[in-house]
């Protein structure tokens, strides 16, 4: 069996013919929803997000056995490739530990060590360092090897010479490497101090020290920021006297003449090359593990924003606060079409607020207003306010608020996209408009924006930028195919996402919509220039026509399984005409009572696969997003000198960090619920109780009005 089909069996707990199948279907250019929604029978249901680990260890471990071959390759040339080692570097299992074991052959810059190879050292350093029984002492092996010709004038320079080649074979062990590694895991500790006087965001670190065992990321993450920024000043705490001892027990013979010239030898290879090395590489290894941890908590909060409810069928105003230019105002019909924009000034003084008021009631009043959209940026408590008072003064029963994240917003705004699709509206009125469509559809709008810029996380900033695009871009495709797409109402930035297209080729789908209006049926992508059957095997059941003559061409049953969704249907004794008209809620018990396996059998499709359809013949088109709890909107507002400790309400999860959670409950400034706080129970993250988006109720815990800060707690409001 392939090793790394039996490693992934071991990490994941799946069988190997299950790993094989995915591996299999992955080579063969399959993208991952497609994986996880069509070919369910071959990893038995394994799920998106298992999928996507399984993609990124199956990168590493490749990466990992094409560096083994390499490394076998050059040690191999340099005639230096024993039995013993070639098993160690077959057995290493990390990219570090083969590293370790290649660290000694590699070809180095002019080191003090390879200076007194030159001069010829290397044998009197390994009559030291094998300390035999008829070995002399140190001073009296030096003096065959003193040759002023080549620069070794005395036995001192010899005995120099051979200490530094030593110093750089103890550094170079892969065994000691191993082992002192794992010591500092285990009792090591990360220290921080002030790099000056001043005060700043960092002066929790100003005198910190965590155990390298224990310390958690978002503190790994601070840290390298303060020293990045020149307010910290950071270093490993160990006990170097331990490891020297473990170091030298190992190297020294009892009794050896070299006792002395060996201990100093090992220290100083210790002291000058080793720890700064291994210290380099504990703190990338630090680093790393944070910003995966980072990475991964971004993605998780990603998926629901990007799931959040829509709100349809209404028209929409949206609201970008300001104070320089004012708040910008556009509305958008339910389609997200712009009926009109404006540019208010509320926090210029009181006659302006008025004004601003007057305006927008008669903009409501005009189109209809039933939602208003405020982000959350700059001046937006004023606007908010303003908003409430105007609902509250003009009696619009029917209208009510909520404020939303800007994130991004104004990115988009000023990209090309954007240019494109409003060429006639101002950068800042773009604004108002994403923020009024992201209330109408999160997903179709979020999707516009880069993910680094929604800003649901800790430190994005800070993160690999690659790594992270990779993980968020994962995130937004696997939630765009889950809730699948409109093909003749998509945007360019929607259909890019969508499995199998590339942008270019969902650039030539607008244009054919463009040219020969809607879609009629999906056989017609086929149509479209650069889009093959590979591409329309991925894409084809993530795209869907809603009004389409063949009704299956409204829901996720993917074109390979029409025959079998009919087929069924003649089994069970429906007629095809029943999709629409919603007559098929009885279809599962239909299944039971014919048999799931037997049925599966007769239609040439897995038990799997069967269930879907059938899920998807009782509500064609469904959207998944409309199963989850609608927004909380609003009318009026609290400010944060209306609230007291005791006070319950409700509220609904902005942020999920390491250290807790962010709650919007009305008021400008989102409370903090620590992780403590959350559950009855031990947690090790907010994430495994809370996501983005959870409706939850609070118990206010003190109010610090200066600071703008509000605690909560979760648990105690139960």
């Amino acid at each position: 069996m392939d090793r790394i089909t039996q490693r992934l069996s071991e990490e994941l707990g799946k069988s190997p013919k299950i790993i094989q199948n995915v591996i299999d279907l992955y080579d063969e250019g399959n993208t991952i929803p497609f994986i996880a929604r069509y070919r369910k029978e071959a990893h038995e249901n394994m799920g998106d997000e298992l999928l996507r680990t399984l993609e990124e260890r199956l990168k590493y471990l490749r990466n990992l056995e094409a560096r083994r071959e390499e490394v076998l390759r050059l040690i191999s040339e340099q005639g230096k490739l024993t039995e013993e080692l070639e098993k160690s570097i077959g057995d290493a299992e990390t990219l570090s530990e083969l590293e370790d074991l290649y660290r000694p052959y590699q070809k180095k810059r002019r080191t003090r060590a390879t200076i007194a190879r030159e001069k010829g050292l290397e044998p009197l350093a390994d009559i030291l360092y094998a300390q035999d029984t008829d070995m002399k002492a140190p001073e009296l092996e030096a003096i065959p090897y003193i040759d002023p010709e080549k620069g070794v004038n005395t036995a001192e320079d010899a005995l120099q010479g051979a200490s530094d080649i030593i110093a750089e074979r103890v550094s170079d062990s892969p065994e000691l490497r191993k082992g002192i590694r794992g010591f500092y895991h285990r009792s090591g500790a990360l220290l921080s101090r002030a790099a000056g006087e001043e005060d700043s965001v960092y002066s929790g670190y100003y005198e910190f020290s965590g155990d390298l065992s224990r310390i958690p990321d978002h503190q790994i993450l601070a840290l390298n920021r303060g020293e990045k920024e020149g307010f910290l000043k950071v270093s490993f705490d160990v006990m170097e006297d331990k490891i020297l001892w473990a170091m030298k027990k190992s190297i020294i013979r009892e009794h050896s003449p070299a006792e002395a010239f060996l201990d100093a030898a090992i220290t100083d290879g210790f002291r000058r090359l080793m720890r700064p090395s291994l210290e380099n590489e504990l703190r990338s290894e630090l680093t790393d593990r944070a910003s995966e941890g980072a990475i991964r908590n971004f993605a998780s909060n990603l998926k629901p924003l990007l799931l959040q409810p829509p709100v349809r069928g209404a028209v929409t105003m949206g609201l970008d606060p300001g104070y320089r230019m004012g708040c910008k105002v556009a509305v958008v019909d339910p389609t997200g079409k712009v009926l009109d924009t404006a540019v208010v000034y509320p926090t210029y003084g009181e006659r302006q607020k008025q004004e601003a008021e007057k305006k927008l009631a008669a903009m409501i009043r005009k189109y209809g207003v039933t939602r208003i959209a405020i982000g959350n940026g700059t001046a937006s408590r004023e606007t908010e306010a303003m908003t409430a008072e105007m609902i509250r003064e003009n009696t619009l029963r029917n209208v009510s608020y909520m404020v939303v994240s800007e994130a991004g917003a104004s990115v988009y705004s000023a990209s090309k996209l954007a240019s494109e699709e409003f060429p006639d509206y101002d950068v800042n009125l773009r604004s108002a408009v994403s923020i009024a469509r992201r209330l109408q559809d999160p997903l179709a709008e979020l999707v516009k924006i880069d993910p680094k810029a929604i800003g649901v996380g800790q430190y994005q900033h800070d993160m690999p930028e690659k790594r992270l695009e990779e993980a968020l871009s994962a995130v937004v495709e696997d939630c765009v195919n889950q809730v699948g797409v409109d093909l003749n109402t998509a945007s360019f930035s929607l259909l890019q996402r969508v499995s199998g297209l590339s942008p270019a080729v969902s650039r030539n789908i607008v244009a054919w919509r463009e040219q020969n209006g809607a879609f009629k049926k999906r056989s017609e992508l086929l149509k479209v220039p650069k889009l093959g059957p590979k591409a329309y095997e991925q894409c084809a059941g993530f795209l869907r026509i809603p009004d389409a003559e063949n009704v299956l061409d409204s829901t996720a049953v993917h074109p390979e399984s029409y025959d079998a969704a009919k087929k069924l249907l003649t089994l069970l004794h429906k007629d095809f005409s029943d999709i629409r008209s919603g007559k098929l809620r009885e279809l599962p018990k239909a299944l039971q009572l014919y048999g799931p396996e037997q049925a599966a059998s007769d239609c040439g499709v897995g038990l799997m696969t069967l269930q879907d359809i059938v899920s998807e013949l009782m509500k064609p088109g469904r959207d998944p997003r409309d199963e989850l709890p609608a927004p909380i909107f609003r009318t009026d507002l609290l400010s944060i000198e209306d609230l007291r400790p005791g006070m319950v309400l409700k509220g609904t999860v902005r942020n999920v960090i390491d250290f807790g959670a962010f709650v919007d409950i009305g008021v400008h400034q989102d409370g903090l619920v620590h992780i403590s706080e959350i559950a009855d129970r031990y947690i090790k993250h907010p994430s495994e109780v809370l996501s983005v988006g959870d409706e939850v109720t609070v118990v206010i815990l003190d109010v610090n009005g200066k600071k703008n800060r509000i605690s909560l707690s979760i648990k105690q409001a139960k």
